[in-house]
C-alpha cells in the first residue's frame, strides 16, 4: 500500500516558523534612533512648524545713535558746552583783529598792485604800527595825516595838508570821522586820491560799509568840489 504523508505536526511547525519571521521583519523595519535627534514628541500647535532658536534669529536693527531723549530716559544729564570752550585762545576781538591798515597810492600803476582808480592809479594798503581796539580808527587815519611818504613807491596825497583827527564813531554800518585843519591837494589827480585814501582807510579800520568824513564841519565831497 502506498504510504500517506501526515501534515499535521509538520504544518504546526511551519506556522510557527512563519510567525517568527514576521516578528523579525517588523523589528527590522522600525526606524533606528539617530544621534543628536530628540525622540520627544513635537510640541502641540500648528502641525509642521516650530519656532526658530533665538540664536538663529536676525538681530533687530535699530538706530545707530541714541536720539535726544536717550539721556533723559536713562537718567543721564544732557551735555552742555562748557564755559571754558568759549574762552579759548582767539576769543578776544583784539587777538583776532587784523592789523590797522592805512591806504596809499601807487601813481600810474594801472591796478597792477591794488584797486585801480582816479588817474590810472592803484590804491594799496599798508600796515602802520600801533592801534588796537577803539583806537584803531584814530591810528589808521593819523597814519595818513602825519604826512609821511611810505616806502615802496607809495604816495600820500595828504602829505601837503595840515589836518588833525578830532573824533570818530561807528554805528555798525557807517563810520564817521571828524577832521580839522587845512586840506592842500597837490593837483587835480590828488582830489580822487585824497577821497580814496581817507574813505577806504576809515572803512577798513572798523569794518564799515559806508564812511562819512567831515573837514571843519563840511563833508569831504563838498570840500573837494571847492578845490
Amino acid at each position: 500500500m502506498a504510504k500517506r504523508r501526515s501534515w499535521g505536526g509538520g504544518g504546526r511547525g511551519a506556522l510557527a516558523a512563519a510567525g517568527c519571521l514576521a516578528l523579525l521583519l517588523t523589528a527590522c523595519s522600525a526606524p533606528l534612533p539617530q544621534p543628536g535627534v530628540s525622540s520627544l514628541p513635537a510640541p502641540t500647535g500648528t502641525a509642521g512648524t516650530s519656532p526658530a532658536p533665538m540664536a538663529l534669529l536676525p538681530p533687530t536693527m535699530g538706530s545707530s545713535a541714541p536720539g535726544p531723549e536717550y539721556g533723559k530716559a536713562a537718567g543721564k544729564p544732557e551735555s552742555t558746552p562748557s564755559a571754558a570752550a568759549s574762552s579759548g585762545p582767539g576769543s578776544s576781538a583784539a587777538a583776532t583783529a587784523p592789523p590797522v591798515m592805512a591806504y596809499f597810492v601807487m601813481v600810474d600803476d594801472g591796478g597792477r598792485h591794488g584797486v585801480r582808480f582816479g588817474c590810472n592809479d592803484s590804491l594799496v594798503g599798508s600796515a602802520p604800527v600801533g592801534g588796537a581796539g577803539d583806537a584803531r580808527l584814530k591810528a589808521a587815519i593819523s597814519a595818513l595825516l602825519d604826512g609821511e611818504q611810505q616806502p615802496g613807491g607809495l604816495y600820500n596825497a595828504l602829505g601837503g595838508s595840515r589836518l588833525t583827527f578830532l573824533s570818530g564813531s561807528f554805528d555798525g554800518t557807517t563810520v564817521t570821522v571828524y577832521l580839522a585843519g587845512t586840506l592842500k591837494p597837490g593837483g587835480t589827480c590828488d582830489l580822487p586820491r585824497v577821497e580814496a585814501q581817507l574813505t577806504q582807510t576809515a572803512l577798513a579800520a572798523v569794518g564799515a560799509i559806508r564812511a562819512d568824513i567831515y573837514i571843519n564841519g563840511q563833508l569831504l565831497g563838498d570840500v573837494l568840489k571847492l578845490k
